[in-house]
């Protein structure tokens, strides 16, 4: 049987970690990161809850890893990008920065 590395990488704001794993090729994402221990390092890391990728692409617990794959449990986000880019753009309209119609950049340099 061979066996394959693959690397499980989870990160806090304050700290990283990354474990290597040596595995049976034909392993899943869920055996991987339960082989990596990584749970016991982070136990708020809920696999339920979670997105989980493979170099930055998301994929499933079940999805064959490949040697030399990196793992990463995303943490979940604080705020919804979509919501914070809608106040920014709210603040800018509010202060002059932003055309109150279309929202887009004012051009302060046009010829007059």
């Amino acid at each position: 049987m061979s066996m394959i590395k693959v690397e499980v990488a989870y990160a806090l704001p304050d700290r990283q970690s990354i474990v290597e794993v040596s595995i049976a090729k034909g392993a899943t994402v869920e055996e991987v990161i339960k082989l990596s221990n990584i749970q016991t390092l982070y136990p708020e890391i809920d696999l339920n809850q979670q997105k989980i990728g493979v170099w930055s692409r998301v994929a499933k617990l079940q999805d064959e890893v490949k040697d030399g794959d990196r793992i990463e449990i995303y943490r979940p986000l604080i705020a919804d990008p979509k919501e914070v880019r809608k106040r920014r753009a709210e603040k800018a309209k509010q202060e002059g920065r932003a055309d109150k119609v279309t929202g887009g950049r004012l051009n302060r340099l046009k010829k007059q």
